[in-house]
């Protein structure tokens, strides 16, 4: 259980992006975050991780508060955290397997990673996950020789490789063509289901986070004005999250998608 109270974050003397939050994400459950660009989604999925430091409140995972956590502490409370990137964040010099182990590097010790002396069981789980997601057969392969869709693949596997406790997700299918995208929001479903993983996914694209969601959360300026199933999200509930924001290209394309999901 994720557990966020009157999360506030504040940059220097500035509006808050976040204002007063408040969300619960249970075990075994896929929710999507809407919202027009600079709602806050993308901070508030930072701030759980501490890469962004909240300003004020809460933020639990099964019990552990993490807002206040210094630097050991931090460092394994991240590995219970499994991040998955909208530009991959991959080292493309380094095969897939090397790029799978990284998500390793908070439980071994640096000389092991440094020497890619892994150990043969975080090799063995490397190739079964792989296995799972299709992309076993390029584990000796360059990572900037893939695919979008099979670079995010190996961002989902190094994610598991945390062993985590719930997966966030930042516009993960962003980069990629609509067929990838596809896939990858039914592999993080599907993975949902078989890891008993709570997985929190910032999307832009309304109809996948209607089709691969259990539960919709809409954000607007900072605040939760929306929580509820992908059957609730009607017209109204679209046009309080997505009115009344200054345009550019990305919230065109937030209009956009919504106009094509409502006609």
């Amino acid at each position: 259980m994720l557990r966020i109270q009157n999360l506030v974050k504040r940059y220097g003397h500035g509006e808050p992006v976040l204002r007063g939050l408040d969300l619960d994400v249970p075990g075994e459950s896929v929710v999507s975050i809407i919202g027009a660009s600079g709602a806050g989604k993308s901070t508030l999925l930072r701030c759980i991780n501490r890469l962004v430091e909240p300003t004020e409140g809460s933020i639990e995972l099964n019990g552990l508060e993490l807002t206040h956590l210094k630097r050991e502490e931090l460092r394994k409370a991240r590995r219970r955290i499994g991040m998955i990137f909208q530009g991959f964040n991959l080292v493309d010099r380094l095969t897939v397997m090397e790029n799978v182990q990284c998500g390793r590097l908070g439980y071994i010790p640096y000389w092991r990673a440094a020497l890619r002396k892994y150990p043969a069981e975080d090799i063995e789980r490397a190739y079964h996950l792989m296995e799972r997601v299709g992309i076993a057969h390029y584990a000796n392969k360059r990572a900037d020789a893939l695919s979008g869709g099979e670079r995010q693949r190996v961002g989902v596997v190094r994610a598991l490789m945390q062993q985590p406790e719930i997966l966030l997700a930042d516009e993960p299918t962003a980069s990629l063509d609509p067929v990838s995208s596809r896939q990858i929001m039914e592999l993080l479903q599907k993975l949902s289901q078989e890891l008993s993983l709570p997985v929190l996914i910032n999307i832009h694209n309304v109809a996948e986070a209607r089709e691969y969601t259990q539960r919709i959360v809409g954000m607007r300026f900072g605040k939760l004005i929306f929580d509820g199933k992908p059957a609730d999200l009607d017209q109204a509930a679209m046009d309080a999250v997505y009115s009344g924001t200054a345009g550019d290209d990305r919230q065109q394309a937030d209009v956009e998608s919504r106009q094509a999901v409502t006609s």
